[in-house]
C-alpha cells in the first residue's frame, strides 16, 4: 500500500496540497478546498479544480511546521494509504483509506499542463 497525505498549507494563500507516495517523490495537486463531503448531505461526491505542483520529497508523508524559504506552514488534514487502480500521464484512480476520507479518488488532465480536475466519491 501507498501513502497520501492532504496537507492545509497557509502560503500563498489558504489551499491544500493532496500528495500521493510514487516511488521516492509525492505527486502533488493544490486544491482550492479539502475533498470532503458532510455525510448529512445528500451528496456523495465532489469536483474540484487541482493545480499540478512540482514532486515533493517524502518528509512531507509526517512534516508539518514552517516550510523553508518562508513559505509559510503546513498542517496535516488527512492522512492514510492508497490503491492505485488506474495510471496514466492523463489520468489516475485510486481508492483512498485514511483518518478522513474513504473513497475513489479520480485525477484528469485538463487542457493545460497542470490543470487538473478531481473527482473525489465517498464510501459512506
Amino acid at each position: 500500500m501507498q501513502q497520501y497525505v492532504i496537507l492545509r498549507h497557509n502560503h500563498p494563500e489558504l489551499h491544500w496540497d493532496l500528495m500521493l507516495e510514487e516511488g521516492d517523490v509525492l505527486k502533488t495537486w493544490r486544491l482550492p478546498q479539502p475533498p470532503e463531503i458532510d455525510p448529512a448531505s445528500d451528496e456523495t461526491s465532489l469536483d474540484l479544480t487541482a493545480e499540478a505542483l512540482p514532486d515533493h520529497r517524502l518528509v512531507y508523508l509526517e512534516y508539518e511546521g514552517p516550510v523553508s524559504g518562508d513559505r509559510g506552514e503546513v498542517s496535516r488534514w488527512d492522512r492514510g494509504t492508497f490503491t492505485l487502480l488506474e495510471r496514466s500521464e492523463d489520468q489516475l484512480v485510486a481508492l483512498l483509506t485514511g483518518e478522513e476520507l474513504a473513497g475513489r479518488l479520480t485525477l484528469k488532465k485538463q487542457d493545460s499542463e497542470n490543470r487538473w480536475s478531481l473527482n473525489y466519491t465517498a464510501f459512506f
